[in-house]
């Protein structure tokens, strides 16, 4: 039986601004600050689409769910997410796996993950164990260290008979 197989990379980064609630993963973090954008602002939901697009070669999230469109200002994320594992499997692809690092000085997410890794099996109808979660710091360095935004990277690999 041959498969074919292709990997897809994702980054994407948003501000944070105070009073705003703060989606990670799809699941709301409690945090004075949240990030920025015209979505819900999902920075490893929106990492996680962009590397499953661009394994399959079909662009990227802002193709597929333009900003500059007023029906997706304030939609949540895990609705693109369900759309884009639509797309794949149209076309014949089944996840893999994902690995992912969400980089944010704060607030501390590790306690958040394995409820990120549920939240999201269940969106894209995977298993929890395809799904690596791992956050760090930037040690004070740049716009993450300074608490001004949050910054994501996503690997996946998908396949089809």
């Amino acid at each position: 039986m041959k498969f074919k197989i292709r990997t897809g990379f994702g980054y994407d980064v948003h501000q944070l601004q105070e009073g705003l609630d703060f989606w990670l993963g799809g699941i709301k973090i409690p945090h004075t600050h949240g990030a920025l954008g015209h979505s819900d602002a999902d920075v490893l939901t929106h990492v996680i689409c962009d590397a499953l697009l661009g394994a399959a070669n079909m662009r990227d999230i802002g193709f597929h769910f333009s900003d500059k469109d007023p029906q997706y200002k304030g939609i949540d994320s895990k609705i693109l997410l369900k759309e884009v594992v639509h797309l794949l499997s149209r076309e014949g692809y089944e996840i893999g796996n994902i690995d992912s690092t969400i980089c944010l000085q704060e607030p501390k997410v590790n306690p958040h993950i394995p409820d990120m890794k549920a939240c999201l099996a269940k969106v894209m109808g995977i298993p929890e164990h395809d799904i690596s979660i791992k956050a760090t710091t930037t040690e004070h360095l740049g716009f993450v260290g300074k608490k001004e935004g949050v910054a994501a990277f996503a690997t996946v690999l998908i396949y089809k008979q």
